[in-house]
Formats: C-alpha cells, structure tokens, sequence
C-alpha cells in the first residue's frame, strides 16, 4: 500500500496536544487532513511504522524539531484587521493557526443597521481599529463568511452582548425589558444556528456593560441551549473588585447552565489577597460540577482602549450624546469628583506614567505615538481628565493604551492551574502595541518552559491546542491524530524565543521555521509564503 501525500513531515518529535509524552515518528498531509506514522512498525503497514510506503510532493526534514498542532488564540482582536491585512503575520508567525473573535463583548455582527455597525466600530476603535475596509455585512453568516479561504489562520466567532442589546435596546443604560429580551434571545440563537460558538460579554465595555447578572443569565442559557459557551471579561469594578467580579461570572454559569470561560484571568499586584483565593473560585465550582475555564496570557502588560478610563455612564446613548459629554466642561467635573471618591479614575490604579498611548490619526498628534500619558501631562499642563478627554474628541475615541497588567509571580501560578489554555489578547494597532500581540506562544516555549521549567512541553501545548480545541468543541483540530485537520506547528524546542518586548514589541520570534493551516504551509523556513488557507470554522457544521 502506498499513500498518496502531499506533505509529509519526517524525523521530528510529535508532541500531539492531549499532554502525552512526545514521541518519534512521521506526520503524513493529505489534502487538509492528518496520517500520524509512529517509528519502528513494519513498513508494509504504512499507518504504523515509517514513511517507506508514502509518496510525497513535498518533503520537510523535522529533525530537531518539534511538531505540534497549530496554537490556537482564545482571545484575538485581529478580527477588523485581519479583513485589510489577511497575512496575519503577527500570529501565524508564532505559531497561531485559529483565532477566536468577537470577544469582550465587542462583536461585529448582528448589526441589522449599518450605521449602528459604523457607529460600533468608532467607539471600539482603540481596541480593534478601523481599517478601512467595507462594513457591509449585517448578518453572522454574512460577517463571518467574509473571513473563509481569505486569512491566513481560521477564524471562530463567539457573539457579543453590545449588538444584541444595540438591535434590542439600543445605546441607552436601561434595563431590558420582556420584548428586548425575546428579541436578543432570537438574534443570538439565529448566530448560533449560523455557526457562532457561543456568547461573549466584555463588562467593562457599554453598552454590553449595561446589561444586569439577570439579563446575561437568560443569554447564557440561551447559548447552552445550542451547545455554546459564556466567554467573559468579567465585571471588574462589581463588589469587592476582586472575587465579587468572578463571583458573578460562576453564578451566571450555574444558574444558566452554561460552560464558563473567563477570559484574561490574572492577578494583579494591587489586589487585596493572593492569587491562590483566586483560583481557588474555579476549583470549587469545578467541585461543584460546573464548568469553568479561564485563559490568561503571559506578559505583564495589559492592553485596550483609552475610553476605558472613564466611568460607564459617560458613553449611554451612543456616540453623539458621549462626543457632548466629552465637551462639557460640567461633565468632566462630574468624572473628577467621582475619581477623588474613588482615588483613581474608572479603569486601572496606575500612575500616569505607566499608560502608553498609540494608534493616533492626526498628524499633528503623530509624535505621541509610543509616549505616556505622564509625558502628555507634563508638557501640555492639563489635568488627566481634560487631557483624556481632549485626546479622545480629537482622535474621534480611536487611541489606545498598554498598561502594567499581571504580575510574573502571578502568571506562575495560574498558568500551572490544571483548567488554565493560553491567549494572545493580542491588539493589531498602534506602533508599540503590548508584547504579547507577537510574541505569547515563543515565550511560553522559550522562556517559561525551556528555561524557567514552570511547565513540562506537553502540558504547555496542550494549553494552547487540544485544551483549547475542547473547549470550543472542535473536535478535529487542536490534536495530531488520524483524520484530525492538518493545523500544524514546529519549531525548535532548543532555540525558540520571543523577541517581542515592552520597548520593541513588533518583533517576530526566532524558532519557528514551519505554519501550516489546513495543509498548506503559510511560513516555510521563516517567512510567510502569502498563503491564505484559512478557513471559517461554524460550531456543529463541518468545514
């Protein structure tokens, strides 16, 4: 028997994402799919034992080498960008081959009014930008199909409460009612029909942020209905704003039963107690029989939009009410008084100097770009609040920021946690976006695994492939198996590095010298080939 291959894979070390022991052996591609051919059967069985019996038009050499399934992003902000530049080369670089998006509540799509889509995209502009591309999609299955055999990675959407509630309510802080309800239930299970694979809230994001535990319970539950998960930014502000935030994440779980994924799950230097009480909420649930996940990413530095500075309340009613309210010198006394109350302003307890700023427009403003908001104060002498303020009206809210975020003690620890995979977080915009955009995956192999030992290699990829992949219940990806999507990773367990840093943080890693996303390679020896293979991944439709 001979097979018929178009790439096969031979001499490396098959770390196979489930956590088993690596093994020798041969990885056959034909067409998108996966023939694993373990060292030391007979050769006239060529599914087990050698690759004499394969015929192959490409041939790699992976000695040295470790051959892994494509990483897999739980938490990606490339989704806008991604439609102008479909290379995606900071991710396929490091290994990435699915991305997740339409997370933190910041989804695009249903929008059933383009100018509610138009308006979504400038209010959320310093998180996922505003390429300019055509914004002419009102649908799941028509926003999504946009992204099928025209990326370079494959994309899996999960859908965000703020267009559910802007088609049911509208922008305003209100409470919604048993109509909006029906309405948000009905255009979340149409998106999941359509292939979404589940609900994402961002809490610190309006109008999603508006929405009440009781309003995301019957969402929830609604998602599970259809096999979806709750993927949450939780709360952060709720409470105590340590455990109240993640408190309320496992009780939307268990009184929905829903599966709960906390994104970006990490402890903060500042916070009143260890990260041990922390984790300690997802073993009890677990205990309890529900099921919580989280992710985490490994820099310690955070990422979003300025706008996130300012308290909730400042954005009600959309982007011509909070345009005024920017202006209004009334207002921003209002938000001075209520960050004296509460001895900073709404997001984050950091001095000025620690917030990056970046993604400016305006020519005059370019020499911002990569400079702190300290930096802003000092030489234009305004308070922070104004100075926020007028930033935001004269870039039309599209700036972002990079902040101190979790502490490296931190990361041990809840990386090792047995229910924690891995996300980039990754934002695509600005000149010095947070390290992790390029380098999340090399660094958990170089550094935290090669050199500081906090994981073993197989527990670590299996963090960022077969974990992850069960999660969205992917059946036939995150694995190297018989019959699983041929999404592939190698690189070189002896060199692999992140290059990314605070200060230069585009930088490709070294280490990664093969991509390949549905069979075909996207980075041979290095570079990108300018492959655009990927593919829309729909839950319960095969692709």
């Amino acid at each position: 028997m001979t097979i018929d291959a178009d790439v096969i894979i031979e001499g490396g070390t098959i770390v196979d994402g489930t956590g088993a022991p690596g093994f020798a052996g041969s990885v056959v591609v034909v067409g998108d799919r996966l023939l694993v051919l373990r060292d030391g059967g007979s050769d006239d069985d060529p599914t087990d034992g050698g690759s004499p019996g394969v015929w192959a038009r490409r041939r790699i050499d992976a000695h040295g080498l470790v051959v892994a399934p494509g990483f897999i992003d739980l938490h990606s902000h490339g989704g806008l960008v991604m439609l102008a530049e479909p290379l995606n080369e900071p991710k396929v670089r490091q290994g990435v081959t699915t991305e997740l998006i339409g997370v933190d509540g910041n989804a695009y799509a249903p929008f059933p009014s383009r100018q509610d889509l138009l308006d979504y995209v400038v209010l959320n502009g310093g998180l996922d930008g505003r390429p300019d591309i055509a914004y002419d999609w009102a649908t799941v299955a028509e926003y999504i199909g946009r992204y099928d055999r025209r990326t370079s990675v494959n994309v899996a959407y999960v859908v965000g409460n703020s267009p559910l509630r802007i088609a049911s309510v509208g922008w305003d802080e209100v409470q919604a009612d048993v109509a909006a309800m029906a309405d948000q239930r009905s255009r979340l299970r149409e998106a999941l029909e359509e292939g979404a694979f589940g609900l994402s809230t961002g809490l610190d994001y309006p109008p999603g942020s508006y929405a009440t535990t009781d309003e995301l319970v019957e969402l929830a539950a609604e998602a599970a209905g259809l096999g979806g998960i709750y993927h949450t930014h939780v709360r952060y502000p709720l409470g105590d704003g340590f455990l109240d935030p993640y408190r309320e994440a496992i009780e939307i779980g268990r009184r929905s039963g829903a599966p709960v994924h906390i994104t970006h799950f990490y402890h903060r230097p500042t916070f009143p107690g260890p990260p041990e009480v922390m984790l300690a909420l997802v073993d009890d649930a677990r205990a309890a029989g529900l099921d919580v996940t989280f992710d985490l990413y490994p820099y310690e530095w955070a990422s979003t939009r300025l706008l996130i500075m300012l308290p909730n309340w400042i954005q009600a009613g959309g982007l011509g009410p909070l345009r005024e309210r920017l202006a209004d010198p009334k207002i921003r006394t209002r938000v001075r008084e209520e960050s004296g109350a509460r001895g900073r302003l709404f997001a984050g307890d950091r001095s000025w100097d620690e917030v990056r700023l970046g993604y400016f427009a305006r020519p005059e403003n370019a020499g911002w770009e990569g400079r702190t908001l300290g930096e802003y104060l000092a030489e234009t002498g305004l308070d922070p609040v104004d100075a926020i303020c007028e930033l935001l009206l004269t870039e039309d809210l599209r700036i972002n920021q990079v902040t101190p975020g979790p502490h490296r003690a931190g990361i041990e620890r809840f990386i090792r946690h047995p229910q924690a995979m891995i996300a980039t977080d990754g934002v695509m915009i600005g000149e010095k976006p947070a390290p992790r955009t390029y380098g999340t995956y090399p660094r958990i192999l170089g550094e935290l695994v090669r050199e500081e030992r906090w994981l073993g290699l197989e527990a670590a990829v299996r963090k960022m492939t077969g974990a992850s992949a069960a999660r969205l219940g992917l059946d036939d990806r995150g694995v190297i198996a018989d019959g699983s999507k041929a999404d592939l990773v190698l690189f070189d367990p002896d060199r692999v590095r992140a290059l990314a840093t605070y200060d230069e943080p585009r930088r490709y890693p070294e280490g990664i010298p093969y991509v390949l996303v549905n069979g075909v390679p996207v980075v041979d020896g290095g570079e990108h080939t300018g492959a655009t293979p990927g593919r829309t991944l729909r839950r319960g439709h095969p692709d």
